[in-house]
């Protein structure tokens, strides 16, 4: 293929990513980068919705307020409350686009979500995501200026100097090397890349996310320098389908959408009696970290294999017409959402931090921008808010194409570096794949069962250890043997497991969605960002620092 040559580089294909690309168009040529197709990400997955103010009875205020609170102290507000002001314009965008949201764009039918005091989620049923995702494809797939290269994954960013010679300031990036289908890496230059990846939820052994979310958009990040905040705070959905007569091998969970409750949904223990009465003011609504661990403590405490949630208190109609695809997947298993109880567990939803980012999305380096899940702004702080996620991937990427338009033509006239292209460095095809699936299978048992709902001191700093033995064995088969997707994919899981503990073991309290048995309080001395940077990785990053 050579070199492919465009204005933009968009790597990642959800709400992020093809919102940036279809805004950049306009300016100039874009390639959008996904490794698996277009239409599978983590938004295609998003069942309950997107949060934004568009009810008279509501106010920005009110949302700000439930963000901060749900955040326990780490949301940087004056991000927040940016976001939460471009709701409104980012739900007009969309409905322009193409979205059809459930009720219709002048009288949507709202549902309401845990952490939140107001009926505020837009929603296309129980598919919200996939609709949203529909719309913004094909827009994508009609604009000329953008090119679409399905089934491509990105190995690392192309950088103007080696990480190791300065610092991400004083560097820039030129594209990234991708490999594609054909087995063979390609340069992809550019004047700007956005990293619009996703989040690393298969990190862990059981997860909502699709097999695309192995956290690669920070991995080269953090491989180029770049710092990564605040991985200890990951999301575990309290309520994903228990079901052991069938089960997935790839350790993906089907989502029960957080608006099950905020539809009268109850959580109940095997006995039957109702989890979440006297446990926080909000019960069943209270937001995703209590709930997750009070789930996670009456399984412990009680040796359940799963716990309940009954929604019997709504008619089979309502069900079916307000949450078609859980009613239908219910069904197949032999069970009636409106008379039987729901067996649930949890299972790891979302990353909270990510690569250190500006407002407008842009990072450290000149160049690059980052966007969605890959990225931290300080809008989620120490736990997410509900359906928080869409709205911060399409507003940060509405910046990104703005802050770019403001430069464009500046950047047009900024002559380009040169580029070289992927050195294979000698490496063979590989006669000991039988390595990837062992480790696969070892760093994610090792996040579920050491860096899970709640830590401990001792089980993080056993993980430590055996994520160091299993990434020197990751690092070495990477650089001997040519690469494949899943390599890549095992090279990223396995850095993203080191930093998150790394970034667990420097928080020395419990907030949000860090709990250490350890360290069960909350203080105030540890109101802060951890961060990951070099060294923090010491393993494969360090073994790393000074290869191409």
């Amino acid at each position: 293929m050579g070199v492919v040559e465009s204005d933009f580089l968009v790597l990642g294909s959800g709400i992020a990513g093809l919102s940036a690309a279809s805004q950049l168009a306009p300016l100039g040529s874009v390639s959008v980068v996904t490794k698996d197709d277009l239409m599978r990400s983590n938004s295609s997955q998003a069942q309950g919705g997107i949060a934004s103010v568009t009810d008279p009875t509501d106010s920005f205020q009110s949302h700000v307020k439930d963000t901060l609170e749900a955040g326990a102290g780490l949301c940087r507000e004056e991000v927040v409350r940016g976001i939460v002001s471009e709701g409104p314009a980012c739900i007009e965008r969309l409905v322009a686009a193409g979205v059809r949201f459930s009720g219709g764009a002048l009288r949507p039918d709202l549902g309401l979500e845990g952490g939140h005091s107001q009926r505020r989620i837009l929603h296309a049923g129980d598919l919200t995501g996939f609709e949203i995702q529909r719309a913004l494809a094909e827009l994508c797939r009609a604009e000329p200026k953008i090119r679409l290269y399905e089934g491509h994954a990105a190995v690392d960013l192309i950088l103007e100097r080696h990480p190791s010679e300065a610092p991400p300031s004083r560097n820039r990036c030129l594209g990234a090397y991708v490999l594609a289908p054909d087995g063979k890496v390609t340069t992809f230059r550019a004047r700007a890349v956005i990293l619009a990846t996703g989040g690393a939820g298969r990190v862990y052994l059981y997860t909502t996310n699709p097999d695309v979310a192995t956290g690669d958009g920070m991995a080269m990040a953090f491989r180029a320098g770049l710092e990564l905040r605040n991985l200890e705070f990951v999301q575990f959905h309290p309520t994903c389908l228990y079901n052991p007569g069938v089960p997935d091998e790839s350790g993906r969970r089907f989502l029960l959408s957080e608006a099950l409750r905020g539809e009268g949904g109850v959580l109940l223990t095997l006995a039957g009696k109702r989890l979440m009465e006297g446990a926080h003011p909000l019960k069943d609504l209270a937001p995703r970290d209590i709930v997750a661990r009070a789930i996670d403590a009456e399984m412990k405490r009680t040796g359940a294999p799963h716990l309940w949630l009954d929604m019997s208190s709504r008619p089979r109609s309502f069900l079916e017409e307000r949450f078609p695809t859980i009613f239908k997947r219910c069904s197949e298993l032999g069970l009636d959402m409106s008379k039987d109880p729901l067996p649930i567990v949890p299972a790891a939803h979302f990353f909270c931090g990510g690569v250190e980012t500006a407002p407008d999305g842009r990072t450290a380096m000149p160049g690059l921008f980052a966007a969605g899940e890959t990225a931290h702004t300080g809008l989620h702080g120490a736990n997410r808010l509900a359906s928080n996620s869409l709205l911060e991937g399409a507003v940060v990427a509405h910046r990104i194409a703005e802050a770019l338009a403001r430069d464009w033509e500046a950047e047009r006239r900024r002559p380009q570096a040169k580029v070289s292209d992927w050195d294979t460095k000698g490496a063979v095809p590989s006669d000991e794949a039988v390595i990837v699936e062992q480790n696969w299978d070892a760093i994610r048992r090792l996040t579920w069962n050491y860096v899970g709902i709640v830590r401990s001191e001792r089980r993080l700093r056993q993980a430590q250890e055996r994520l160091a033995v299993v990434s020197r064995e990751v690092s070495d088969y990477y650089w001997r043997f040519l690469l494949t997707r899943d390599v890549i994919e095992l090279r990223n899981i396995a850095l993203l497991a080191e930093l998150t503990v790394g970034c667990a073991l420097s928080r020395r309290e419990s907030r949000g969605l860090h709990y250490t048995v350890d360290y069960p309080r909350t203080l105030e001395a540890e109101n802060r960002d951890s961060v990951a940077s070099r060294g923090l990785g010491r393993t494969l990053a360090g073994q790393e620092a000074g290869r191409p």
